[in-house]
């Protein structure tokens, strides 16, 4: 038994959120270089691919409850 449900859209925010704070760190750091723009495309993204996993996530899970009680998909 689960003890909490799986959300898929927060396994892929997660990452793509620290991999932005690690790439910021290294370039504090002195590590490497990386232009400050490289941020915006890197969190949004991922933030929009988290939403639509959440969204397809929901549906699903929707449709397999609506298809285990029986109730009408109309």
């Amino acid at each position: 038994m689960l003890r909490h449900e799986l959300q898929p859209g927060k396994l892929i925010a997660g990452p793509v959120l620290v991999l932005a704070g690690v790439l910021y760190a290294g370039d504090a750091g002195g590590a490497w270089e990386i232009p400050w723009f490289v941020a915006i495309p890197l969190v949004t993204g991922g933030l929009c691919l988290a939403g639509a996993v959440a969204l397809l996530t929901g549906r699903v899970r929707r449709r397999r409850r609506r298809a285990r009680t029986g109730a009408d998909p109309a």
